[in-house]
């Protein structure tokens, strides 16, 4: 009696183990085809992700009109206010370069959250996230809680460069949302406007993104505006001697001028690309070689004694198609940086807080 009864408890442990088995297969295979690329660390095999987690078709089954969704938000965000484009673009860097493309920019201040906005670099002048809230808000309607506000962040930059005129790219998705943020990394990491080459070659490794990547970056610059007192110092006070930045033209030096008076007016605005501000093109490049370039970082691309990032604007300027192509690339390789993927981080219901 008691053999049979050992036998039977037998066969029950092995029944279940292998219920558990057919179970966790089965959902593995359903986690993985709502949501591709879902990261189980159970290497490449069919239910593993590309190296990073991430993969264009994220989205295919749980969410396929996702892009369509943010697209036809930025439609309509640009046609109201074209420099919309370019304020979604920064937002984009200015959350990849402080814990990677996480969306911890979006977070407000919380009983736990000091809040990025509140930044040097970002504070007054970091722009968009009514937009990104928008998107969100249609997203949750369509697919709840399946869409990360980060791969908003990274849809919405590509999307407003391609309604701005510039290149389109293949892009991975599949970030999830961070549950911190960080002040001091939005402080100390995002390279500032009156950095040296060496700062800013610095900056950009310290992301495993090199001088074609930086020279390439800093061409989203084609598109937007920046305040006066980014680039005050060039006009009256560059290097401690209150005089102006040699490497200025002189016509738009007095231009810049008027626009910004040495004392007051640090909110006023001049385009980073005076041509055409509001289009993606290469024309930032050919103003940089004209001493047109509108802050520091821009002018010491040329000037900044790197034969690397010399060469480049100069290679920019000339061809637009490979500045397009390098651009493209780099987003990709930007958008990369230390994703959360998997079970890491959270799908915000608000990019604005955590669940």
């Amino acid at each position: 009696m008691k053999q049979v009864s050992k036998e039977i408890e037998s066969s029950m442990a092995f029944l279940k183990a292998t219920t558990s088995l057919v179970l966790l297969t089965f959902l593995s295979a359903t986690l993985s085809l709502a949501h591709p690329g879902f990261n189980f660390g159970w290497g490449s095999g069919p239910f593993g992700g590309g190296s990073n987690g991430l993969l264009p078709e994220f989205y295919q089954f749980s969410c396929p009109q996702a892009d369509d969704i943010v697209v036809s938000v930025l439609e309509k965000a640009i046609a109201k206010e074209p420099r919309m484009a370019a304020s979604l673009l920064r937002l984009h860097f200015h959350d990849c370069f402080v814990q990677g493309c996480d969306a911890s920019v979006l977070l407000d201040d919380s009983a736990t959250i000091v809040s990025e906005k509140k930044s040097l670099p970002n504070r007054n002048s970091l722009r968009g996230f009514e937009v990104i809230d928008k998107i969100k808000a249609k997203l949750e309607e369509a697919c709840p809680q399946t869409v990360s506000c980060a791969d908003i962040v990274a849809m919405a930059a590509r999307g407003s460069t391609i309604l701005s005129g510039g290149p389109s790219w293949e892009l991975p998705l599949g970030r999830r949302d961070s549950k911190t943020a960080s002040l001091s990394g939005s402080n100390n990491n995002i390279p500032p406007p009156n950095s040296t080459i060496q700062n800013l070659i610095t900056l950009f490794n310290r992301q495993g993104l090199n001088e074609a990547d930086l020279v390439a970056l800093s061409g989203g610059h084609t598109i937007g505006v920046a305040r006066c007192v980014t680039f005050k110092q060039r006009l009256y006070n560059q290097n401690g001697n209150n005089q102006p930045d040699q490497t200025l033209e002189k016509n738009y030096f007095q231009g810049l001028k008027s626009v910004c008076p040495k004392t007051g007016g640090d909110n006023r605005i001049s385009p980073l690309d005076l041509a055409s501000p509001a289009r993606f093109d290469n024309t930032y490049f050919k103003l940089i070689l004209w001493g047109k370039g509108l802050l520091t970082s821009d002018e010491v691309l040329l000037s900044g004694n790197e034969d690397k990032t010399k060469a480049l604007v100069k290679a920019y300027a000339l061809d637009e198609a490979l500045f397009f192509e390098q651009f493209a690339k780099s987003m990709v390789k930007m958008g990369n940086v230390t994703p959360l993927t998997g079970f890491n981080g959270e799908v915000r219901k608000n990019c604005r807080r955590v669940n």
